[in-house]
């Protein structure tokens, strides 16, 4: 890798993306800015149709933005997959079926000046077991470690990742992500989409939410959960009703008082349970953290209704399949 290089991995601003013309135009990509640093290990997130694959298909240079910049370790993205710095595991494309998967590694090898030595990629990959065995042969979750095999044999300084888990078992999807620890361990920088929120919760430092083609949520795990909404319950002693109490301090979501018990749904459960204790509402509180999943659900909540990008560019004309650019391992 060349640690020497820019520390800005990944550097976007204003950048825009929209297929389609007159009102047919489909906005992907709608103002992104987004700064990524060296080393730093990243989640994107979001529904079908956020725009994180469109994103992601400018930082490999297969498509430009349509307005702003967007430059890959100090240069522009076609120049930084050309020169081997970044490593791509994308979902499909990019294998022939009748090879071997070592003949696979074996001539993606070969078009580069400098690489890896072939059984290396396969073993970091953990690809050695199956390296004899045809493509076709392979399950979903093999021909994605063949593609990190291929990701890995130039040493890049960025890995994106594109739903690299997809096809995988439990176990599988377990083994992945240690080898990926391993890499990120040697400095590499990595950017990853997954549908897996688990996953995200547990390899990524930080956490990019994208929701109608705009970052809506950037920060650190912790940070990113703190903002949603937490759980407050207890044993309701009245004499008003929960209820009531929720209107008077503005709570807008549901309360649930059953048996007894009650259950609050706010972002402020320390505001809550402060009046509840003073105002002897209430006992054996108990306060819990929104999970990855609770603020994906909730901020992605209305999204069923703007899941349009993903195939419509498709249903305009305007956006053809995938090109393998040279230097791009998929």
């Amino acid at each position: 890798m060349n640690t020497a290089a820019s520390p800005t991995a990944l550097h976007a601003t204003g950048v825009h993306r929209h297929f389609g013309t007159g009102s047919r135009t489909v906005h992907a990509v709608a103002g992104v800015d987004l700064e990524i640093q060296r080393g730093e290990i990243v989640a994107l997130l979001g529904a079908n149709g956020a725009g994180k694959t469109t994103f992601l298909d400018m930082v490999l240079g297969f498509t430009t933005p349509a307005s702003g910049t967007l430059t890959v370790l100090g240069r522009s993205p076609k120049a930084a997959v050309s020169a081997g710095r970044v490593g791509a595991v994308l979902q499909t494309g990019g294998l022939l079926h009748d090879l071997t998967v070592r003949e696979t590694v074996s001539m993606v090898a070969a078009c580069h000046a400098a690489h890896i030595p072939v059984d290396a990629a396969l073993e970091r990959a953990g690809a050695t077991g199956i390296a004899r065995r045809k493509v076709r042969k392979c399950s979903g979750g093999e021909q994605q470690r063949l593609r990190f095999a291929l990701a890995l044999l130039t040493e890049p300084d960025l890995l994106l990742l594109d739903e690299p888990t997809a096809g995988m078992d439990v176990r599988a999807r377990k083994e992945f992500w240690e080898t990926m620890q391993t890499e990120a361990e040697r400095g590499r920088t990595i950017v990853f989409a997954t549908h897996f929120l688990q996953e995200a919760a547990d390899f990524a430092d930080r956490i990019v939410l994208m929701r109608a083609g705009r970052i809506v949520v950037d920060g650190p795990v912790d940070e990113v959960t703190r903002a949603g909404h937490r759980t407050l319950t207890g044993i309701w002693d009245g004499p008003r009703s929960p209820e009531e109490i929720a209107a008077d301090l503005g709570i807008t979501e549901d309360v649930v008082h059953q048996s007894g018990r009650v259950r609050f749904t706010t972002e402020d459960t320390d505001g809550l349970a402060r009046v509840l204790l003073s105002d002897g509402l209430a006992h054996d509180l108990s306060i819990t953290a929104a999970s990855l999943d609770d603020v994906f659900l909730d901020l992605t909540a209305d999204d069923a209704q703007e899941e349009r990008f993903e195939a419509a560019p498709e249903a305009v004309g305007t956006r053809t399949a995938r090109p393998a650019p040279e230097g791009a391992l998929s």
